[in-house]
């Protein structure tokens, strides 16, 4: 028979480890099932002009990244940057230099887009996405979905006139070998916003979310624990942040699931768990900012992630449509929070 002690220690253990879950890896609200509804013409519209982008971006230019193919990177940030202006945008270009790496001098740009806020202009939400690529691959999903997304928001917001300020920004020198390094563009940025001690509020990283699937256990996950908590079937979004970043964590997630019909799962985790840091939220962080990673988890579903054949008719432009629209309201919330 177990003793008392054995019982009394098992369930304080079943206690912890069911704690450990909820404030981890579960938000509050509950994730669609069933269907991601037609899409309405105006989100058809939007559809056609994301596959545009995309496949200027991962198609057209293609590899782009500054040790292997800088004329290419230049073309990105070129065309992001005329994308930005025949919406109405006025755009900046915060340029440093690279020379690591054997490299002499490279110049690179982040390029910021801001309509200022009309209530609370000091409060700043951050919307960005990285556009180089991992060096040899196009990077359609990875992160031209990202690039496209991020023009698509800033076409819908420029001539509103949010409470809060909003900074749409592309950044360069997400991959390897920069990533995570003082020569990583949003940790430029996000150190010059530290350095001018703007407060920023919010910052939502765009990454690879463009990939979508319905087939059975197509989703795997860095730990285990995550696997008895959220779907195995590849079709949701997922928006991860730090324990720090908890409250925007919910804010975004309510947002969301208070509009969209699409299975969504959310989890605030230790930065040391794999994928968790894996984008430009992480020089936010660093930083002391509140960020936001949204994201299809491609690295534990996409099959063509970090290869060249991340191409762009890899990408599920009907649900990528449908999310980018819902991402239009989870911007919205954010920049009208009083």
């Amino acid at each position: 028979m177990f003793s008392r002690k054995a019982v009394i220690s098992t369930a304080l253990f079943i206690v912890l480890v069911s704690s450990f879950l909820f404030f981890m890896f579960r938000i509050p609200g509950k994730s669609y099932h069933g269907h991601v509804p037609p899409l309405t013409d105006e989100q058809i519209v939007l559809r056609e002009q994301l596959r545009k982008d995309v496949t200027e971006l991962a198609g057209e230019i293609g590899d782009r990244n500054v040790n292997t193919e800088y004329e290419n990177l230049c073309k990105a940030s070129d065309f992001i940057e005329k994308s930005f202006v025949d919406a109405g945008c006025k755009v900046s270009r915060q340029c440093y230099e690279v020379s690591q790496f054997g490299l002499e001098g490279r110049e690179c740009y982040n390029l910021e887009v801001e309509i200022t806020g009309s209530e609370k202009p000091d409060d700043i939400v951050v919307i960005g996405a990285h556009y180089d690529s991992l060096e040899g691959t196009p990077g359609a999903n990875d992160n031209a979905t990202g690039v496209a997304a991020l023009l698509a928001l800033a076409r819908a917001f420029i001539h509103k006139k949010p409470v809060r300020t909003l900074r749409f920004v592309a950044f360069t020198n997400e991959e390897p070998p920069y990533f995570q390094s003082d020569n990583m563009g949003s940790f430029v940025y996000a150190r010059r916003c530290r350095e001018r001690k703007e407060n920023v509020v919010a910052m939502l990283s765009l990454e690879t979310i463009g990939y979508y699937t319905d087939v059975e256990r197509s989703q795997n996950f860095p730990s285990g624990l995550m696997g008895l908590v959220f779907s195995t079937t590849g079709n949701f979004i997922s928006f991860v942040g730090n324990i720090k970043s908890r409250r925007l964590l919910r804010d975004v997630t309510g947002f969301f699931r208070q509009y969209a019909k699409f299975p969504s799962e959310a989890a605030c985790l230790p930065e040391q768990i794999a994928g968790v840091a894996w984008s430009d939220q992480w020089s936010f962080w660093r930083n002391g900012y509140p960020g936001i990673m949204v994201t299809d988890t491609a690295p534990f579903r996409y099959p063509y992630y970090h290869t060249d054949e991340d191409t762009p008719e890899k990408i599920n432009y009907n649900r990528f449509a449908y999310l980018v629209d819902m991402l239009k309201k989870v911007t919205a919330g954010l920049a009208e929070s009083r």
